[in-house]
């Protein structure tokens, strides 16, 4: 578990499941993510979060808000994976994060990302960290900058599961001794 002035980010449990399906897989959310999809497809890819947690300790973790207890997005790590990314990219960890609507606009994002960037750094030892969104995605774009994301713009590749105004994909990467909390 992950905690913060405001956020509790802890591992997935199964009630989570059904959060995810109501309130994540909207098309508001999903829109820079590849679009709403099948529950079957929802639920394949909690459990291997769940299993990559179990076998690894890190993936991405349900943010919660301290008041409340609601659960808000999910912020983590997994392994870039895409055969469409540059190979160099490939098998690198890359953080993301997603918010359920009602939370846009609060700083949540970049409070849950500042904070898992922290553990890998400080607490897991790892030296860097790759991030991947596009140019359509401001907002995600925007919070990078301002943790300290630096664009490699050479690694820029087309993603074919992704709509046009979601290419390229653009990529990022931030070392540990380039990083302020």
């Amino acid at each position: 578990m992950i905690e913060t002035e405001r956020l509790i980010l802890r591992e997935p449990v199964a009630d989570d499941l059904a959060w995810t399906l109501d309130e994540m897989n909207t098309p508001m959310v999903m829109r820079h993510l590849g679009g709403v999809c099948a529950p079957d497809a929802v639920a394949e890819g909690f459990a291997r979060n769940v299993a990559t947690f179990a076998r690894t300790g890190i993936g991405f973790w349900t943010v919660v808000l301290r008041e409340g207890g609601a659960n808000a997005g999910k912020c983590g790590v997994s392994a870039v994976e895409s055969d469409h990314a540059p190979e160099v990219l490939r098998g690198h960890l890359q953080i993301g994060w997603s918010l359920a609507e009602r939370h846009w606009g609060r700083g949540i994002a970049e409070e849950a990302a500042r904070a898992v960037l922290r553990h890998l750094f400080a607490a897991l030892g790892h030296d860097v960290v790759y991030s991947q969104t596009s140019d359509s995605n401001r907002a995600s774009t925007q919070l990078m900058a301002r943790i300290g994301f630096t664009r490699l713009r050479d690694l820029d590749y087309l993603d074919p599961d992704y709509p046009a105004e979601d290419n390229p994909t653009t990529v990022y990467r931030l070392d540990r001794a380039d990083w302020a909390v």
